[in-house]
């Protein structure tokens, strides 16, 4: 049963005088009607908390038990745990309700919150749209930090707040577990900063009195004046733009993964002290990325995995498993389910699977039905029970 010592906004108070009619009403007709005294008075007062304890009191008095809404459930006969648990239902929708109606989405979440509701809010949240002097941060801790309707409050944060901040956003959140929020938001970013980028080089080459046609691609544009890179120059700010091509390789294929390979060529044509530094197997940041996003295209496909394999096997010597890792991925992404098998079984024979970062050996032999090496890699890791689950899984099959 609900504990509403916890849950619940606390009840508030009312003027000097709401008291004396709530006590003049129960002197002269008891209980149940100062009750309803104190609901009226607290309609009248059009204090949420306050009505929503008033109303809970109410039903207490109805069941004849304690009066006190806020006091722990466990003092109540179980007979009346049922109706009760009714009456903290219906108070906190006609509660919730009003708040909404009124905009306050705090309030409102309180007591949806409490009881478990969360779909009134959510639908209010996908509907709402604040103004350009409205406080959104109330609203995003509901629809982004309770989890209430995430697309929605990252839409209010890029909107309003613009790239920098959505980018902090997403980078500050662990979103790997939900792929599609993750792509949405990638793809969103990407989108956004490519309109960025666009609009600042047709810019450039207007006040440069060139032609910049609405809709040429970034390559196009970039091909109009082979001067726009010149003496170290760039159109928006390099960390966005190695923020959000690194959050790229994540995306489909389609258009946004398209916008995202624009970017990552830009990038390329940076001046070197432009372009950042980062870790194998992405130290050439741009050339890196625009290969990898290119597999994921189709396009280059086999210069692009060669380079990361490539990768994977110099890393792999040094002891370093992250980039084949990486490139196992890729295969995958790439629909090469038997290469990213073999790759893994060459550079990650060790590795506990829990820890990495892609499919083991023994989630690709299982994909691949090859439950023999499924058995393999049992044998090899000194792993008994997968090695017999793979030897039993192998005869099913025949």
């Amino acid at each position: 049963m609900m504990d509403l010592t916890a849950d619940a906004p606390a009840p508030p108070k009312l003027a000097d005088a709401a008291y004396d009619r709530v006590r003049a009403v129960l002197a002269a007709s008891g209980p149940a009607a100062a009750a309803d005294a104190l609901v009226a008075e607290q309609e009248r007062a059009d204090d949420l908390g306050g009505l929503f304890y008033a109303l809970l009191l109410k039903k207490r008095v109805e069941l004849g038990v304690s009066p006190f809404p806020t006091g722990p459930s466990t003092e109540l006969p179980p007979e009346t745990h049922e109706p009760y648990e009714a009456a903290i239902r219906d108070a906190g929708r006609l509660v919730g309700h009003r708040a909404l109606a009124r905009g306050d989405f705090s309030k409102a979440w309180a007591f949806f919150r409490m009881i478990d509701e969360p779909g009134p809010v959510r639908d209010a949240l996908a509907a709402v749209e604040p103004g350009p002097d409205a406080d959104i941060y109330p609203l995003v801790e509901i629809a982004w930090q309770n989890g209430v309707l995430p697309k929605k409050g990252f839409d209010l944060i890029l909107d309003r707040h613009g790239v920098c901040s959505a980018i902090t956003m997403v980078g500050s959140s662990d979103l790997n577990s939900n792929p599609d929020l993750r792509d949405y938001c990638v793809s969103r970013l990407v989108r956004a900063l490519h309109a960025q980028l666009a609009d600042r080089l047709r810019a450039d080459l207007l006040g440069r009195g060139l032609p910049a046609p609405e809709g040429a691609s970034v390559p196009q544009l970039l091909a109009a004046d082979g001067e726009l890179l010149g003496e170290d120059s760039y159109h928006i700010d390099v960390s966005h733009l190695s923020s959000v091509v690194g959050m790229a390789v994540h995306l489909p294929p389609g258009a946004d993964l398209d916008l995202a390979r624009e970017l990552a060529a830009y990038g390329c044509r940076l001046a070197p002290s432009l372009q950042g530094n980062n870790e194998p197997p992405f130290e050439d940041n741009y050339a890196d990325h625009l290969a990898f996003l290119n597999v994921l295209a189709g396009v280059d496909v086999d210069a692009g995995l060669e380079r990361f394999r490539a990768k994977a096997e110099r890393e792999f010597a040094d002891g370093v498993t992250y980039p084949a890792q990486v490139y196992v991925n890729l295969l995958v992404k790439a629909g090469r389910l038997r290469e990213a098998f073999d790759a893994a079984r060459a550079y990650l024979p060790a590795d506990d699977e829990r820890n990495l970062s892609c499919p083991g050996v023994t989630e690709l032999a299982r994909r691949l039905g090859d439950f023999e090496a499924v058995a393999e890699a049992g044998r090899a890791r000194d792993d008994a029970v997968q090695f017999l689950a793979g030897l039993i899984a192998a005869r099913n099959l025949h």
